[in-house]
């Protein structure tokens, strides 16, 4: 039984061009992230952990595949669902916009500070922008699968600097992914996060 669902993208597999490329959805979103929901149902079946929900997973689930797969599932969800099509002096705006620049200064100050976590991150991982429990926005660097929720913050954004996110597009340069990916953002999405 197939508790976990893949997420339907909200948008065609071609949407995100020319930053992200139809074949690398194809392969990042139809075969990695697929890969991770088919394995995490495998894993949960039959034991106290079935029928929880990702989000529940990742906060229980001990450290290990179960974690691994969980993680890795709940952020490819956040992942993907947080972009629409290309628009160049992407920005956010209203209660987001407002909070950012109260934690950070300014949006380019946010964007230095997170592309700074995310291109220095060794090896492969997540930067995530995050809500801690008094409603502070924080950056975190997350690697391999680990999700932020794990710590107790509620993750609005993150950035998968893993190579299969964007090695077929950019090859090595992932500060160049890292910086082409603000123009996906879809900070609306981000917003309906906040608590």
């Amino acid at each position: 039984m197939m508790n976990i669902p893949m997420p339907v993208l909200p948008y065609a597999p071609n949407a995100l061009e020319p930053v992200i490329s139809e074949q690398t959805i194809s392969f990042h979103y139809g075969k990695h992230l697929q890969g991770y929901v088919n394995t995490i149902n495998k894993l949960v079946e039959g034991t106290e952990f079935a029928g929880k929900s990702l989000e529940e997973l990742v906060r229980t689930v001990p450290e290990g595949p179960m974690y691994n797969n969980a993680g890795q599932a709940l952020n490819h969800k956040l992942y993907f669902l947080q972009f629409r099509s290309p628009r160049k002096d992407n920005a956010p705006m209203g209660r987001i916009a407002a909070t950012i620049d109260a934690n950070f200064g300014s949006f380019e100050a946010f964007k230095e500070q997170f592309a700074q976590a995310a291109i220095s991150l060794f090896g492969s991982g997540w930067a995530w922008l995050s809500q801690d429990g008094s409603g502070k926005l924080v950056i975190t660097k997350e690697p391999n699968g680990g999700n932020p929720s794990r710590s107790g913050l509620n993750p609005l954004m993150g950035i998968d600097v893993w190579e299969h996110a964007y090695y077929l597009d950019y090859q090595n340069r992932r500060a160049d992914h890292v910086e082409a990916v603000w123009e996906l953002i879809d900070w609306e999405v981000v917003e309906s996060r906040m608590k």
